[in-house]
């Protein structure tokens, strides 16, 4: 198994870098080769969203494991997965339907697991390894609803 951390989407670039950072202790420790990619193209990321902020996650899944699927094709992997399916605040239904999609057009077989059962213990693990934890899923627009909610 190998890791592949994905970081066009993620907004300020500090929490990139922090998020990365925490990575890279933990692969350490379990000693999981990870694939980190070396730019950081948010400019792109926000002229693809940019009017169809409403359907932002959309295109962030299909170019998130459109990538991940490159990669698995190119180290003739058997499959693909995304850590997206820990979380209980991503679409699954999305992630799924864009992951099988993408699977069936790039080769590599998207592998569905629903990781949602284990979210509880992951958290106090992560807080008994004071790993940083980030507290949105990573774009500038998910950093809004973080801080403002509509009244």
């Amino acid at each position: 198994m190998i890791g592949f951390f994905y970081r066009h989407n993620i907004h300020p670039y500090t929490e990139c870098m922090k998020r990365e950072e925490t990575l890279k202790s933990y692969a350490d420790d379990i000693e999981l080769k990870v694939i980190y990619q070396q730019d950081y193209q948010l400019e792109r990321f926000l002229q693809s969203v940019v009017f169809r902020e409403s359907d932002r996650c959309r295109f962030c899944y299909h170019d998130r494991l459109t990538a991940t699927a490159k990669l698995a094709k190119k180290g003739k992997f058997d499959g693909f997965s995304t850590t997206l399916l820990y979380s209980k605040f991503q679409n699954h239904e999305m992630i799924a339907e864009i992951g099988d999609a993408v699977g069936r057009s790039i080769g590599p077989k998207f592998i569905y697991m629903d990781f949602r059962q284990e979210w509880k213990e992951g958290i106090q693990e992560s807080k008994r390894m004071n790993m940083y934890r980030q507290q949105y899923c990573g774009c500038i627009y998910s950093e809004k609803e973080r801080f403002y909610a509509v009244k």
